[in-house]
């Protein structure tokens, strides 16, 4: 493993936009396989690594436990054999962020609803079209 295929967790972190204490804490709940050390004992993370933290910031942005997380890295782990039930469970959560995505849908229309509601009672009122309309005093002077 060379330095150029390699990354410090300073380097991953800007990379993911995860945290150094985050990136450690993945590794010590075991959603990361043991980081390589380079020479000075430092982690370093690999190629692979930054595409498995890409999967596992999807996974939590769209609302997976960490529990969950943890299930499907375990899976992952054992290997091939799990394909069916790492399949069975991204089904499932893909399942729940749909329903979550509806809600949140209908939240966004009562809230344009609101809007609209309070937009009404906020705008000025109509002026005069034309000059024939204007109170005699507004043509004087």
């Amino acid at each position: 493993m060379s330095d150029s295929d390699s990354r410090s967790i300073s380097e991953t972190a800007g990379i993911t936009g995860l945290s150094a204490h985050t990136l450690r804490y993945y590794e010590r709940i075991g959603l990361l396989d043991t980081v390589p050390r380079g020479p000075d004992g430092r982690r370093r993370f690999q190629t692979a690594d930054l595409a498995w933290l890409g999967f596992l910031t999807r996974l939590r942005t769209t609302g997976m436990s960490i529990r969950g997380m943890q299930q499907f890295a375990e899976l992952r782990r054992i290997g091939d054999s799990t394909a069916a039930a790492r399949l069975e469970l991204l089904r499932q959560h893909r399942d729940i962020v749909r329903r979550r995505i509806s809600e949140l849908i209908d939240c966004v229309h009562a809230l344009d609803a609101k809007i609209e509601h309070y937009e009404a009672m906020t705008a000025p009122a109509p002026g005069p079209q034309d000059s024939s309309e204007r109170p005699a005093h507004a043509l004087s002077g």
